[in-house]
């Protein structure tokens, strides 16, 4: 593993230029090593590609909380949490991670999405007392994963997320407050903050000044092809991985974390209580097992699921070669599909994970 003194490493980039995150580092010479390194002690990931808006205000939180699935009237200052954006019809637009400071909201989103979510946010300020604004240009944001991660000086509580609520829940059942809640603290020494993660700590810094924190910190470099192995073990979604146009949030596991199934209205707020209530989404997220791959390449994203009598019943979402798990795939698919179904994944065996 690299230390961060010595930042060099293999950019997405120049291995698979039209990726998301094509502007990341795929990883420093040992993406196996790194993935231990993540999964056992501590390493330090540049995702500096994500986007990041900022909305200071003080209608912030009133405002998203009325956009979002989110129940951010609550939110403190010094509180994270994370939202969806969905469309009127209730279908995923939109994920961002918020982190609250007192004065300003801080969204970072997926590489790419900043200016989709400035444009909706944007259109819809009316008249209240808000300045959302696209800094991703100024501000990074790079993360601290392990079991080991740690902030010199600093003592966060770790996240806080709500059980699901069954289906026809009782108000009382649900508290009037965000369904997750992060801790968020000023960056100590510097410009920024830090945000405790479930994975470990996100810090936002100037972006001149990324070289000098990692150095800082001093734990080794690992880069985003390993966050992302870890991610799917993990079983979180991520926006356009694991979603398309018709992803509702149950069918991915996003009531719980960022959605609040009590807050009142939202925009695709009655698609979300009804599937909810009726309690099948039609499809599901599930972790598959891929055995007999003919190549070492996991197989794209989109690779179509199938039956072994060639019956599609989804697609492959995000798919990587784990240092314990071997080749592992998150996948949507098919409610209807039984847990013990033999499956097809580009000529290889797939096998749902027991306990996806």
């Amino acid at each position: 593993m690299a230390d961060a003194s010595a930042v060099a490493g293999i950019p997405v980039a120049a291995l698979d230029p039209g990726s998301v995150d094509a502007g990341a580092t795929a990883h420093y010479g040992d993406p196996m090593g790194e993935q231990r390194l993540l999964a056992e002690r501590v390493g330090l990931v540049d995702r500096s590609h994500r986007g990041v808006l900022a909305i200071p205000g003080q209608d912030r939180l009133t405002w998203l909380h009325s956009l979002t699935t989110q129940h951010l009237t609550a939110l403190r200052p010094g509180e994270g949490s994370e939202f969806l954006v969905l469309s009127p019809h209730g279908h995923v637009e939109q994920h961002a991670v918020l982190a609250d400071d007192g004065t300003t909201a801080w969204l970072d989103t997926e590489p790419g999405a900043a200016p989709a979510l400035l444009d909706f946010l944007t259109r819809m300020r009316f008249l209240m007392r808000v300045e959302p604004a696209d800094v991703s240009a100024g501000w990074a944001l790079l993360s601290l994963v392990g079991p080991d991660a740690a902030i010199p000086g600093l003592a966060l509580a770790p996240p806080q997320i709500e059980p699901v609520p069954g289906p026809k829940f009782a108000s009382a059942d649900v508290a009037a407050r965000p369904s997750t809640v992060y801790g968020v603290a000023a960056r100590p020494g510097g410009a920024g903050w830090v945000r405790r993660m479930p994975y470990g700590y996100d810090l936002l810094v100037p972006r001149d000044q990324k070289a000098e924190v990692a150095t800082g910190l001093g734990v080794p470099l690992a880069g985003i092809w390993a966050f992302e192995a870890l991610r799917v073990a993990a079983r979180r979604p991520r926006l356009h991985f694991e979603t398309d146009h018709r992803t509702l949030p149950a069918e991915v596991d996003w009531l719980a974390g960022a959605v609040h199934l009590d807050k009142g209205c939202y925009r695709g707020q009655e698609t979300v209580a009804r599937v909810h209530n009726l309690g099948r989404p039609p499809r599901r997220l599930v972790l598959l097992h891929l055995d007999g791959i003919a190549t070492d390449q996991p197989p794209a994203q989109g690779t179509q699921v199938s039956t072994v009598d060639g019956r599609q019943v989804g697609y492959v979402g995000t798919a990587v070669r784990h240092f314990e798990l071997g080749m592992i795939a998150l996948a949507v698919l098919k409610r209807s599909v039984p847990d013990d179904a033999q499956l097809r994944v580009a000529g290889s065996a797939a096998a749902i994970d027991p306990e996806s």
